[in-house]
């Protein structure tokens, strides 16, 4: 049973009482008077708890879109439609005070070892905050203490140079290092949390100042310097490793670590609680099982990218555009099969065959991962951890920032990728021969990858996408890569050849009918032959006729908040955002 810490649920232990949705909240001091608070550890106990509500919820990570998963529906962000608005949930400051004022009154503590302590773990929080508002909105204001009402001159800071903003992140996660818990586990702080922040932000930034010229950034090789040796820390003295055993739910290993109940105190650093005992769930299987729940589907490309089981490339293949469902999955890398339904697939815990649904996927490939028993399938009741941070994002992490820096070697491959895929027995990337042989099709995908190692910073982007798909890296890593672009590409599904009955596993049953004039009667799922890319035949295409787009100019950021901008003029807007204020 779990009995620690349950995200969410100490939310209800601290009453605050906010003025408004901005920074400017108050505390209650009257029952919390700063002088009188902070004496003892379980006082910084009970009030940090409060801020791992500031930790992705499951649907946060497992919700991802970007161009690898399609859904009914295209938020604003992917479909290119943002626009300049009043508010915007992503400028919310209210905990980045509720951290600065246990900083401030940290003194109050006699116990100097106690003090540094939760100084360290909120100075981890105010880093995570930044480097989220970093990514949405690039430059923002930096407060590292608490603000009041009539402190005019911060209330109308100006932006914070990036330079310092991301220096000051940095400052902060170091002293974390330094002084936070040294005591491992999945769900409290502690310094493998901590480095495993520090390599996800300077691989990040790194990446960013490389890619991103037009802002002239400098350092970027620092950054990327920082990640490999916060990786390296933590893979020499974290004691984690890859999971990989068959003894779970499946069997299957990469599966059951996203399937099993409990996360794996091996393989993942970090994790969100998820509980049956305390009324502590998140969506997932009724997200991947409904037709209500924007029927996610992966995306055709996606598809593409995975390997065949033997390391060549499935768009080598001849006719690989036109292979349909059963021949285009087999023999491919194990994880497609660990992560999609394909033919022979099984639920966790039963013996029945199920095809894809269609009916809860809008690309025909349906997605299992996270999924598990049936008891769980009903809205908001499953209760499976979900990972934050894994050992699997450090070694990948370990291997893009050597192979960006041009200092990466086959002994580096050796001990980052070759774990990752050797949990379901793929082989290694050859440094070499990625090299001599970039992949085209990777190659037209990833614009900007140039130089002496092309080849196998495309292998490794392959890697990353593959690995952690559902997890909620895919928008960050195509800003931080200046490959927006992709975005614009149709969402797209199964290939079809045209007008007919399908079965998608060969098991004799009919599993959709294409069908061209009149919709069939019938209790099969039917889809009109136009909603095929060709119209006569092609590939499932979603949203057909929409078109979407991405500005190169302006879409790598979001708008700042106009009634922000009304409140402070000081606070300049992003470029190419017109949000009529003329200032």
């Amino acid at each position: 049973m779990k009995t620690k810490i349950y995200i969410g649920l100490f939310a209800a232990c601290m009453v605050w009482v906010a003025c408004d949705d901005s920074f400017l909240e108050r505390y209650p001091l009257d029952s919390m008077a700063p002088e009188t608070y902070f004496l003892s550890e379980d006082e910084f106990k009970f009030y940090s708890n409060g801020f791992y509500n500031n930790l992705p919820t499951a649907v946060g990570i497992y919700g991802e879109t970007a161009d690898n998963i399609a859904n009914y529906t295209l938020a604003e962000d992917v479909s290119g439609t943002r626009q300049p608005r009043g508010t915007d949930a992503g400028w919310t400051w209210e905990e980045l005070r509720r951290i600065n004022f246990l900083i401030a009154h940290s003194n109050n503590c006699s116990d100097n070892n106690v003090r540094l302590k939760y100084e360290a773990l909120a100075r981890f929080f105010r880093a995570w905050f930044y480097f989220d508002k970093l990514k949405r909105f690039g430059e923002v204001p930096w407060y590292n203490e608490v603000i009041e009402n009539d402190d005019y001159d911060n209330l109308m800071k100006p932006r914070t140079s990036r330079v310092v903003l991301v220096d000051s992140i940095l400052q902060d996660i170091n002293i974390a290092i330094k002084n936070i818990d040294k005591t491992k586990s999945v769900e409290r702080i502690n310094i493998y949390t901590a480095l495993a922040l520090k390599s996800r932000v300077c691989l990040y930034e790194g990446t960013f100042r490389k890619y991103h010229t037009e802002f002239a950034l400098p350092d970027a090789d620092f950054f990327l310097q920082e990640c490999v040796s916060a990786s390296d820390s933590l893979m020499k003295e974290g004691g984690y490793k890859i999971y990989n055993k068959t003894t779970g739910p499946s069997g299957k290993s990469y599966q059951d670590l996203f399937a099993s109940m409990d996360s794996d105190a091996e393989e993942i650093i970090l994790t969100r609680r998820y509980s049956s005992s305390l009324q502590v769930y998140h969506n997932l299987n009724f997200y991947l099982l409904a037709s209500t729940q924007g029927k996610p589907g992966m995306e055709k490309k996606l598809v593409n990218s995975y390997l065949m089981r033997n390391g060549d490339r499935f768009t080598d293949k001849e006719n690989y555009e036109t292979m349909v469902f059963i021949d285009e999955v087999k023999d491919r890398d194990p994880r497609l099969e660990q992560t999609i339904r394909v033919p022979g697939y099984t639920r966790i815990g039963q013996t029945v065959k199920l095809s894809p649904d269609f009916n809860a996927t809008v690309t025909g490939y349906q997605l299992i991962k996270f999924l598990t028993t049936s008891q769980y399938d009903a809205s908001s009741n499953a209760c499976n951890d979900i990972p934050i941070m894994r050992y699997a994002e450090i070694l990948l992490n370990y291997a893009e920032a050597k192979a960006e820096l041009g200092i990466l070697q086959q002994e580096d491959l050796d001990k980052s990728i070759k774990p990752i895929r050797d949990r379901v027995g793929m082989p290694n990337i050859n440094k070499d021969a990625a090299n001599a042989n970039p992949d085209p099709y990777l190659a037209l995908q990833y614009r900007n990858v140039s130089g002496a190692n092309k080849g196998v910073i495309l292998e490794i982007r392959r890697e990353r996408r593959i690995e952690m798909v559902m997890e909620n890296f895919r928008w960050d890593d195509l800003m931080r890569w200046k490959e927006g672009h992709l975005m614009v590409a149709p969402f797209r599904g199964m290939y079809f050849p045209g007008a007919g009955e399908y079965n998608l596993d060969n098991n004799g049953a009919i599993d959709i009918i294409v069908y061209e004039g009149t919709k069939p009667e019938t209790n099969t799922y039917c889809m009109p032959v136009n909603q095929l890319s060709e119209n006569t035949k092609g590939y499932v295409e979603v949203h057909k006729g929409i078109q979407k787009t991405f500005n190169e100019n302006r879409d790598y950021f979001w708008p700042i908040p106009i009634e922000q901008r009304k409140l402070n003029p000081n606070l300049t807007q992003n470029p190419g955002w017109d949000d009529g204020l003329g200032y």
